[in-house]
Formats: structure tokens, sequence, C-alpha cells
């Protein structure tokens, strides 16, 4: 039965680099939300088109990894709570998973803005970003968002079964990844 792991949080909170140590302990494929915007960035920019190519092309991998014999995929995503649209899509998205009877476990991250800020930069995020490289527009965008959307969840409001929340402030992505390996018994 393949399992899905949604790693969700604000900017910079870690999710892609939590994400690769989670893979390295459980076996778990990452899928980070970078992987399709910077495949189409270049050619889009930051578009309508590019996000709805986007969309498309995430919709067709879950879609074919959710039927596959593969053990499981880390999704990772920038969840606007105070956005519908972002609550329909990762209602579809664990649709897609649980209709093929994938285990789905929500794992949220959260950091104090200043820690987020320096995660911004690190080389480890550079690298696997391009469109994070622009460190003064990525730190616009992080600081800016605050202002208009709520990227963490309130205490209560995800009522789901396999549900994690951890603030990594003061923790290393290998040590919540195998908290997260633990809670969960990837």
């Amino acid at each position: 039965m393949v399992k899905f792991v949604l790693l969700f949080g604000p900017q910079a909170v870690g999710k892609m680099t939590v994400g690769h140590e989670l893979s390295k302990v459980t076996g778990l494929t990452l899928f980070h939300n970078h992987m399709t915007i910077d495949l189409l960035e270049p050619f889009f920019d930051f578009s309508t088109e590019m996000w709805r190519l986007s969309t498309l092309f995430r919709e067709e991998i879950f879609n074919s990894f959710s039927k596959s014999d593969r053990y499981g995929m880390i999704f990772t995503f920038v969840w606007a709570f105070n956005e519908k649209e972002d609550w329909d899509s990762v209602e579809k998205i664990c649709h897609t998973f649980s209709s093929h009877g994938a285990d789905i476990y929500f794992v949220e991250l959260e950091a104090d803005v200043e820690e987020r800020l320096k995660r911004n930069k690190t080389q480890h995020r550079l690298e696997h970003k391009p469109t994070k490289r622009n460190i003064e527009q990525s730190e616009q965008n992080l600081l800016s968002t605050m202002e208009s959307l709520r990227l963490n969840s309130n205490d209560g409001e995800i009522k789901k079964k396999n549900y994690l929340k951890i603030n990594n402030t003061g923790l290393s992505a290998k040590e919540v990844g195998r908290m997260i390996k633990e809670e969960f018994q990837l």
C-alpha cells in the first residue's frame, strides 16, 4: 500500500530539507513543490499559465504514482489556510491517493520568521530551487505573504487522523525526519 506524506508549512521553514532527510531514512520518494515550478518558470515566468501547467503536471504524477507499487511519496506544499483554493487542492491530492488505498500523513512545520530568513539563504535551498536564488526577491516574498496569507494552521483546525505539527526552529532536518518516521512508523 502506497504511503503519502503531505509536508507543509511556510516558505523556508525547511520542508524540502526535512523531506530529503525523511526520504533517506524511509525510502519514500521526495517530490518537492519546486520540482515543477522551477521546471516551468523559464518558459512562463510566474504566470497563470505556469501555475496551471504545474498543477496539471502534479496531478498526473500523483495519479500515476498512487497506482504504482512504490513505497510512497513525500510532497512539500505551501498551504494558505485562508484560501479555499488551497483547501480544495489538498483534498483533491489526498483523494487521488486515498482512492487507491494509500495511507495519508499530514506533517506541518512551523518556525520563527528569523530562522526562516536564515534558511532562505542556505546553500542546500539555493542549489535545489533556482527561482529562490534572487535572495532579495525571495525574502520580500516571504515577508509580504505573512501580511496576506496564513501559512500555518490554527490549533484544532486540521482534523486528520495522521497529523503531526512540529516547531522546528531549533531542530535539525535530520532530527525532524526521525521524529516523523517514528511518529508514523514509516
